[in-house]
């Protein structure tokens, strides 16, 4: 027997073991390894969706300057976030993830805590699946414009793709983790290689690139809004946080994990810095490859797709169309993974009693191993989330403002409760030492400039078409969360449930295997 042999059913035991302690049976399969868990954070973040579906946003609202240097001023903010939320997931690695940790670590009033956080974790794990479909829907829609004239600027076209999408991948995740954890793997390298392939396409092939300068000092404002600089280049800053969510997967995957404790935090880490890296990467050499910047930003281009237009214009049709497969296949690798993360949120929270018909929510398939409710209903309700595209052309900023603001109150709100606890906080085995407090009051200060700042128009004149709605449907979410909390939930959530006495949650753990 090799040394791998003995020691992974050590670490399965162990991993069961610490899931006991914290309340839980092992209701679901632990297949994913440390670098799977890591895949499916990074396959959410996906700079090869993120990125270049709001491409065409940071041209106008900014251009390339804001482009370029926004994504590592994000990307640095975001590990700050990322490294504080780590330390709290080896801490505590269960599905549950970020309200099962606000509910642990307050110091009072721990189950309100827990409510809202988890009530903005599921707002912005609904509304990152969404963008992230509905990303995908676009990119599909400008291929099928080139190949068979399906026409790219008609929004229900749109929308059903995006339907068809979430379709797609509310039937792949019901086949169980093992798949969807090879599918994760798969989807690393075909980012890291996708990057490669259009960066070495967009340096080589077109007769012309942009200056440095342009690509490094160009300001635009197309946004219609006649205000100054200090106002349009935050606003831009939305391509990148947008792109830099999701990465809360690794803890949502650790109670189907293997060393959870580790693996967690090291996952939720890396799929930062891989990213920062990477997408810095694609932005630069895509920026650099613009041809026609006022026909390639408008809406009105061939394809409706900024990144799309200029693949067209640099490549020509045959090699954009090729580049278009590479960029689509990431985009719905991202959303199957978004999907798994979500309905796992909506499983642990579920299995708490905080949702509306919580015991249906909950349930497992005995066969698969998921919780095959929970995932359609990620998708049900990411797509009324992308239903206002239908009657307004700024829905889809609309819609990755709200995953941001809502994932982030949502990551940021046990980091918030971390600090207050101080030396009495328990650290898991990964930790950031004296480093703790320093990282996460940075973490707390940008999650609170960022949510104020995605709330604010970003299109203009301001009416009903270009209206950010992030604000209605936060709104609607806490004032709903809000009113169920003073008006019932006070009175009966009181945070994570324990399942029972370790007999019970044995009991429970050989019911699913019979």
């Amino acid at each position: 027997m090799s040394v791998n042999d003995q020691t992974v059913p050590e670490a399965l035991d162990a991993d069961q073991k610490r899931l006991h302690e914290l309340g839980y049976a092992q209701e679901l399969r632990r297949r994913m390894s440390g670098f799977s868990n890591f895949a499916v954070s990074f396959t959410i973040i996906s700079i090869l969706s993120g990125c270049l579906t709001l491409y065409g946003f940071g041209m106008n609202t900014g251009g390339p300057a804001v482009i370029v240097w926004g994504w590592p001023f994000v990307g640095i903010m975001t590990l700050f976030v990322g490294l504080a939320m780590a330390e709290v997931c080896s801490s505590y690695p269960t599905a549950g993830g970020l309200y099962y940790w606000a509910a642990k670590i307050a110091p009072k009033n721990g189950a309100a805590w827990s409510w809202f956080t988890g009530w903005f974790n599921f707002l912005g794990q609904v509304a990152v699946t969404a963008g992230i479909d509905f990303g995908a829907a676009f990119f599909i829609n400008a291929l099928l414009d080139l190949q068979f004239g399906f026409s790219s600027t008609v929004h229900w076209h749109t929308v059903l793709i995006f339907a068809i999408v979430l379709l797609v991948h509310g039937l792949l995740n019901q086949f169980g983790i093992k798949l969807v954890a090879l599918l994760n793997d798969v989807s690393v390298w075909w980012h890291i290689i996708g990057v490669l392939l259009i960066v070495g396409a967009l340096a080589i092939a077109p007769a012309h690139h942009q200056s440095a300068g342009f690509v490094f000092g160009h300001l635009v404002n197309g946004t219609g809004l006649s205000l100054g600089w200090w106002y349009i280049i935050p606003i831009g800053l939305l391509l990148a946080q947008y792109t830099f969510t999701g990465y809360d997967a690794s803890a949502h995957m650790t109670e189907e994990t293997h060393k959870a404790a580790t693996a967690g935090p090291r996952g939720i880490v890396m799929s930062i810095m891989v990213s920062l890296v990477a997408g810095w990467v694609l932005l630069i050499g895509l920026t650099f490859a613009i041809q026609h910047y006022a026909a390639e930003a408008s809406a009105n281009s061939l394809t409706g797709v900024p990144p799309a237009q200029i693949l067209i214009d640099s490549l020509g049709i045959t090699g954009a169309k090729l580049l278009l497969l590479v960029v689509i296949g990431a985009q719905l690798f991202c959303g199957m993974s978004s999907v798994t993360a979500n309905s796992r949120m909506i499983y642990a929270f579920s299995r708490d009693g905080a949702l509306p018909g919580s015991a249906f929510w909950h349930r497992v398939n005995h066969r698969t191993r998921t919780p095959t409710n929970a995932i359609w209903l990620a998708a049900g309700s990411a797509l009324v989330l992308g239903l206002p595209y239908l009657w307004n052309y700024t829905a889809y900023a609309a819609v990755t403002s709200i995953a941001v603001i809502g994932l982030y109150i949502a990551y940021v709100m046990p980091t918030f409760l971390r600090l207050r606890r101080g030396e009495h906080f328990q650290r898991g085995p990964w930790h950031l030492g004296r480093w703790s407090h320093i990282v996460g009051w940075i973490a707390v200060v940008w999650v609170v400039i960022i949510t104020i700042l995605f709330l604010l128009p970003q299109a203009g004149p301001i009416n009903l078409t270009t209206f950010n709605y992030a604000i209605v449907a936060v709104a609607v979410v806490l004032g709903f969360a809000g009113l169920w909390w003073v008006a019932s939930a006070k009175r009966w959530f009181t945070g994570p449930k324990v399942q029972g006495t370790p007999e019970e949650l044995a009991a429970i753990e050989r019911e699913l295997t019979t």
